[in-house]
C-alpha cells in the first residue's frame, strides 16, 4: 500500500482546512475508499478521518421535512422512526444495499460519493477512463451484464451503484456543502454528473468542499416504494432499482415519482414520465426514451415495465 499521513479533525472547520491539503481525501466509514486503496485504484497522500466532527444527528426543520447530518450512519437513517413513517421509500432503499455490516458503518455522505463498481473500473490492468482519465473504456466491448443503458458516454458506461441515491433522487433531496468562508446547496439532480468525455468527474463537489447534510423536503402523500432486481437475494448490486411515489385519484394509480438505479450512471428520472400515462409500458418508453443496449444488457429495458407494473398493482 502506498504510505500517506493520517488526520483527525475536531470541527467542520478543520475537516475543510485539512481536506484542502494536496492528495488529500476524506474518509468516514471507509466501506468503498479502503477497498479501493487496497487495490490501488485510489493512492492518497493524505487522509482526513471525519469521524469526530460531528454532523451526525437527524433533525426536523421548519418546514417540515428532515436534515440528515453527513455522517449519520445508514443503519440508523434507515432504522429513524420519522424515516420509517414518513420517508418508507428511502428506508426501504437503505436496507437493500449492502450488508447489516456495511450499513452500521457507512455514511450518508460516503453513500452519496461512493464510486461505480464496474468490474473493469476495479481490474487496473485495463483501460478505463475513470482510473486514469484518456486511458479508453475497456467496458465498451467487454464482458458484462450490468452496464449503463442511458446516459452513457463513448468514455463511459459504468451504473452507479447507490441505492439510497435513487430514493433521494425520487424525494428531490438537496445536498449542502461547505467550503472556507461558504455554503452552498445543490439538488441531488444536479449533484452527480453524466460521463461525457470527463466520466473521472463524477459529482459536482469541488475540492475544499465537505458535505455537511442531506436535507428531504416535507413527506410527499401517496405510496412509497422501493423495488431492486439483483443477481442474489442479499447484498448484491442492482440489475435494476426503482423508487416510486403514487397516490390514487377516481380509482386510477397516478405515478407522482419515479426513478431508477441500475440504468444509467447517476441515479435516472425522467420527469416527463410522471403524473403523465397511467399504463407502465407508456411510462418505460418515456423512461427509456434514448436508452442503448447491447446483448448482455437488453434485458434492462423490458424489466423497467415489468417492475413498474408489479409495483402500481400493489398502491392502494
Amino acid at each position: 500500500m502506498k504510505p500517506f499521513s493520517y488526520e483527525r479533525p475536531a470541527t467542520p472547520a478543520e475537516a475543510i482546512e485539512a481536506a484542502a491539503r494536496p492528495g488529500a481525501r476524506i474518509i468516514a466509514g471507509g466501506t468503498n475508499l479502503l477497498d479501493l486503496m487496497k487495490l490501488g485504484i485510489e493512492g492518497p497522500a493524505h487522509i482526513v478521518d471525519i469521524n469526530r466532527i460531528g454532523l451526525d444527528r437527524i433533525e426536523d426543520t421548519p418546514e417540515g421535512g428532515l436534515r440528515i447530518g453527513a455522517l449519520v450512519r445508514n443503519a440508523d437513517l434507515a432504522a429513524h422512526p420519522r424515516v420509517r413513517q414518513h420517508y418508507p421509500v428511502l428506508t426501504r432503499a437503505l436496507v437493500s444495499g449492502a450488508s447489516g455490516q456495511l450499513r452500521n458503518k457507512a455514511s450518508v455522505s460516503g453513500n452519496l460519493m461512493q464510486r461505480t463498481r464496474c468490474p473493469y473500473f476495479y481490474n487496473t490492468d485495463m483501460a478505463c477512463n475513470k482510473r486514469r482519465p484518456g486511458s479508453g473504456c475497456s467496458a465498451i466491448g467487454g464482458v458484462g451484464h450490468n452496464f449503463a443503458v442511458l446516459g452513457a458516454s463513448d468514455a463511459c458506461i459504468a451504473t452507479h451503484p447507490s441505492d439510497m441515491c435513487v430514493a433521494l433522487r425520487a424525494l428531490d433531496a438537496v445536498v449542502e456543502i461547505e467550503s472556507a468562508g461558504a455554503k452552498r446547496s445543490i439538488a441531488i439532480a444536479d449533484f452527480h454528473l453524466l460521463p461525457g468525455d470527463t466520466p473521472h468527474l463524477e459529482t459536482a463537489l469541488q475540492p475544499g468542499e465537505l458535505i455537511t447534510g442531506i436535507v428531504l423536503p416535507s413527506p410527499l402523500a401517496g405510496t412509497q416504494i422501493y423495488r431492486k432486481v439483483r443477481d442474489r437475494a442479499s447484498y448484491a448490486f442492482a440489475n435494476v432499482s426503482m423508487a416510486l411515489v403514487a397516490t390514487v385519484e377516481h380509482g386510477e394509480v397516478v405515478v407522482e415519482r419515479l426513478a431508477f438505479g441500475g440504468l444509467a450512471l447517476k441515479p435516472w428520472r425522467v420527469e416527463a414520465a410522471e403524473r403523465g400515462p397511467r399504463d407502465p409500458d407508456a411510462i418505460a418508453d418515456i423512461v427509456l426514451a434514448g436508452a442503448k443496449s447491447c446483448t448482455e444488457t437488453a434485458y434492462k429495458l423490458p424489466l423497467v415495465s415489468r417492475m413498474l407494473a408489479a409495483a402500481l398493482e400493489t398502491v392502494q
